[in-house]
């Protein structure tokens, strides 16, 4: 969308590359200025032979004064000036020993040249792939500083194709411009150097075409660079409706939805074609047009260097060096004109990464961060929060978490349950007011502090590759094989493990396809144990076992909340009512607390939501159990 300054900001991804960026510079400049210098070797050759052919035809008793001086004489001056200004020996054939020296001078200036441009290529991957490398590793770690708000408004797909697609495509655009850009500039201002040198006058001819090719280029750039962001744009839009597809695809079959599924797949895939031969198409017309604009630049500078040859003015050794520098003028430009459409394509999704390490982080953690230590004691002191500053979620929030006490939030759907949960974990901060654990503002401690106290249980169950002892582990990496059990055994993971092929070395998938959705949840409980929390947080934990399991868990979470604070949020009656305390949350505000008893006494707002929903659980779970 901003080409040059997105161009600059690329190119200032180099700098830390300066010394090899040099030496590179140097291998280029040697190789092209070998690569210039040899047609003009090569044109001695051909004056050698040319000079021979004629000096074997003329009559050997004649000097070369004496033959020009008859030829003046009978009218062909043309011809007179032609063999004047040849090197020549009437009666002498072609010195084919100096036309084997030139040839093999000739033969070492394009070996040698070879070589540099094999060296500076070498030198130039190494230096792009570092900075490929570190550019992934910038990325990585904003990543890890976005706010979950971003991740929020952000479709997973796209931001994978970001990380991936995008970046990729940067380092293949750099990899195959770069080295090339660089040679072809250099070698146009080569090449113009020895063309002004041998013929000023057909050096101007060649010259003719460099700013209609230059214009040429820059409309035919600026048509298809929208064409290129439109590109990268769909190709993130693509990958992120194959994700969600993806992932959901048993949700997808249950519902019978894929033909409409693969119904956007198609339009999304039709909308990245045209988008993509748009770009390809308006792109691919600059080559072509400079080819074309070459082709009329080569056929003036043969005409007019024949004339010029056959005046005298120039010999055919430098015409032919000046037809094979113009070719080699063309050449460049042509290839420079090939590779807009490259660079505009790199420079497309560099803007897209760009957006990344530019999107707005977390706040820093403070330099002077306070660490707490105690049970776990959690305090709301006239908490406000909103996601959207045009709509109040929670306004004025106020209660306390004492230590070993669980605390029980129930409410309608987008009441604000899950949202307390996020301000305790500082995936998102307050607007105002404070939250205090163990008396210290969660916002004076780092992040890290905090969430080493904090263990979290979600709905969403997540397990990564790998065994389910190491599924466990990540909640404290550091536990010994007995601690793990320990977890296992509270969790009652022990239970079912044991009917597995390999116990805890079972591999599971990274979606967990091998076990049980309450099992998956059973691991999860355990990981979280592990990491023997100040703080545990159930966010409908137990939504995905039965009714036994669930009852298993309770005893679990029972024996941690020991001297711990446990906020626990639940719809069945049967895993809240033993709660120590019950918020009762409407519009983000806590309309009611207390416990079971005292809330169904006060027949408000607990006592209508158990009346509805939350009676028929229990109904539900009583009917299960006789």
């Amino acid at each position: 969308m901003t080409f040059g300054p997105s161009v600059k900001r690329l190119a200032g991804r180099l700098a830390p590359e300066r010394a090899v960026l040099a030496v590179i510079l140097f291998f280029a400049l040697a190789s092209v200025v070998l690569t210039v210098v040899a047609p003009s070797v090569l044109g001695r050759a051909t004056d050698l032979i040319f000079d021979g052919i004629v000096g074997r035809s003329l009559d050997p008793s004649l000097s070369k004064e004496q033959v020009v001086e008859g030829l003046r004489a009978q009218g062909d001056s043309s011809r007179a000036d032609m063999i004047s200004a040849m090197d020549l020996v009437p009666g002498r054939g072609v010195d084919f020993d100096a036309v084997g020296r030139v040839l093999l001078i000739v033969l070492a200036l394009y070996v040698a040249s070879a070589v540099l441009q094999w060296f500076q290529g070498y030198l130039l991957n190494i230096a792009l792939q570092r900075v490929i490398k570190r550019l992934r590793t910038e990325v990585e770690a904003k990543i890890h500083r976005l706010p979950l708000r971003y991740f929020d408004s952000t479709k997973r797909g796209d931001v994978l194709s970001r990380v991936t697609n995008d970046i990729d495509n940067v380092s293949q655009s750099l990899q195959q411009t770069l080295s090339q850009l660089v040679i072809s500039v250099i070698s146009v201002v080569g090449i113009l150097g020895m063309m002004l040198w041998i013929s000023p006058l057909l050096a101007l001819v060649a010259l003719l075409t460099v700013p209609v090719s230059v214009l040429v280029t820059a409309v035919i750039a600026k048509r298809s660079q929208p064409h290129f962001v439109a590109q990268w744009t769909q190709t993130g839009s693509l990958n992120a409706q194959v994700e969600e597809a993806y992932t959901g695809h048993e949700l997808v079959k249950a519902y019978g939805r894929q033909d409409e599924t693969a119904r956007v797949f198609h339009e999304s895939n039709e909308g990245l074609f045209r988008a993509s031969f748009r770009a390809q198409f308006i792109s691919g017309i600059i080559m072509p047009a400079i080819m074309f604009l070459g082709n009329l630049n080569y056929v003036a500078i043969a005409v007019v260097g024949g004339l010029r040859v056959a005046s005298g003015s120039l010999s055919l050794g430098e015409v032919q060096a000046f037809i094979q520098y113009s070719r080699q003028f063309t050449q460049p430009l042509t290839q420079i004109g090939s590779m807009v459409n490259l660079l505009q394509s790199g420079v497309a999704s560099a803007e897209r990464i760009f957006e990344i390490l530019d999107a707005e982080e977390e706040e820093v953690d403070p330099a002077d961060a306070r660490g707490s230590a105690g049970g776990g004691r959690v305090e709301f002191r006239d908490v406000s929060f909103r996601y959207d500053a045009e709509r109040p979620l929670i306004e004025n929030l106020s209660f306390v978490a004492e230590p070993g006490r669980m605390v029980a939030i129930v409410g309608p759907t987008g009441a604000g349950k899950t949202t307390l949960v996020n301000l305790v974990m500082r995936f998102y901060d307050v607007d105002s007011g404070s939250i205090t654990l163990d008396g210290v503002d969660i916002r004076d401690m780092t992040r890290a502090q905090l969430r080493s106290r904090t263990g979290m249980v979600l709905q969403d169950t997540w397990l990564f590759g790998g065994t389910i002892r190491e599924n466990i582990r990540y909640g404290n990496v550091d536990a010994t094989d007995e601690q793990v059990m320990e977890a296992a055994r509270i969790s009652y993971v022990d239970r079912f493990v044991h009917s597995l092929p390999d116990g805890y070395e079972t591999v599971i998938d990274e979606e967990g396809g091998n076990v049980s959705a309450g099992e998956k949840q059973l691991i999860t409980i355990a990981r979280a144990f592990l990491a023997d929390p100040s703080v545990l947080i159930l966010d409908e934990a137990t939504s995905s076992v039965d009714t036994r399991t669930e009852l298993l868990v309770q005893k679990a979470t029972a024996a941690l909340r020991s001297d711990r604070t446990s906020f626990v949020i639940a719809h069945r009656l049967s895993t809240i009512r033993d709660a120590d305390l019950i918020l009762v949350m409407e519009n983000g505000s806590i309309v009611e607390q207390g416990t079971h008893e005292e809330l169904l006494a006060a027949r408000g707002a607990y006592h209508r939501l158990s009346a509805s929903g939350l009676q028929e659980q229990q109904v539900a779970s009583g009917s299960m159990g006789s």
